[in-house]
């Protein structure tokens, strides 16, 4: 099982068959003001996939804000105390390490304990991991065809997350809250310059629930000449999943990347 975590946004998804391109899929319908561990209690009651679901294995994506950490200056006795200095509001919450291998970096994120316990009621067998990696991953994999520089920009739950690479790690990762079209225009075009990309020879992409596209994209095509959109069927070649409605491009990455 799958179990997708973000402020105010609950999903669920259960591979059918042994290659993952079938899940059962839902989409829980939040409510203001109820923490996510209670929510989620209240799934496991209401949820028909919840209930009727045999696995005791379970994958949690969480949404936290992350602390990246090289790998070679990684202490995993120091981790809670710099993610909490990094990242004050961190009462009641477990703080998980998870090395990424192929960025050579650790990936350092809360985890509310009363919702890690409630998860733990119910799968003797969980793994939890930062809602980013699936995505990091697999645009990683991707990053080096051509010899273009490349920035992404993923917007999940309100936010949008920047990233670029070198071979092996991040050259930069920061993450926004943009309330318009504007505002991503900006954030966006700001890093752009930060990393010196160039405007008529690098690659912006953008990906996942994208606001005012159109809007969006017309402003940042007018300072960037190649922006393209990465869309979720087209990368995973229309297998039954990507069909899915109201599933996000990080819970698909996970499921088949």
């Amino acid at each position: 099982m799958t179990l997708r975590v973000a402020a105010g946004s609950l999903a669920f998804a259960l591979p059918k068959d042994t290659d993952r391109t079938e899940v059962d899929f839902y989409k829980y319908a939040s409510k203001n003001g109820i923490s996510a561990a209670a929510q989620l209690r209240d799934a496991f009651k209401t949820v028909d996939l919840l209930k009727n679901a045999t696995t005791d294995r379970a994958k949690v994506m969480v949404d936290s804000p992350v602390l990246l950490i090289p790998l070679d200056e990684y202490n995993d006795n120091d981790k809670e105390t710099l993610y909490k200095h990094s990242f004050p509001s961190t009462e009641g919450c477990a703080i998980i390490g998870n090395v990424l291998p192929d960025l050579n970096a650790v990936a350092v994120f809360a985890l509310n304990r009363d919702l890690k316990l409630v998860v733990e009621d119910h799968y003797s067998d969980t793994r939890y991991i930062h809602l980013m990696q699936p995505v990091w991953d697999y645009l990683h994999r991707r990053h080096f065809l051509g010899n273009r520089r490349k920035l992404y920009v993923y917007f999940h739950d309100n936010e949008l997350e920047m990233f670029s690479f070198e071979r092996n790690h991040f050259i930069f990762y920061n993450r926004y809250q943009a309330r318009s079209a504007k505002d991503a225009v900006y954030f966006t075009l700001f890093v752009w310059k930060q990393l010196a990309l160039d405007q008529m020879h690098d690659e912006l992409f953008l990906g996942g629930e994208i606001p005012d596209k159109e809007q969006l994209l017309r402003g940042l095509r007018s300072y960037v000449q190649m922006v393209a959109v990465i869309n979720s069927a087209a990368s995973f070649s229309n297998v039954p999943l990507t069909q899915e409605k109201g599933i996000t491009f990080d819970m698909i990455t996970s499921l088949l990347a």
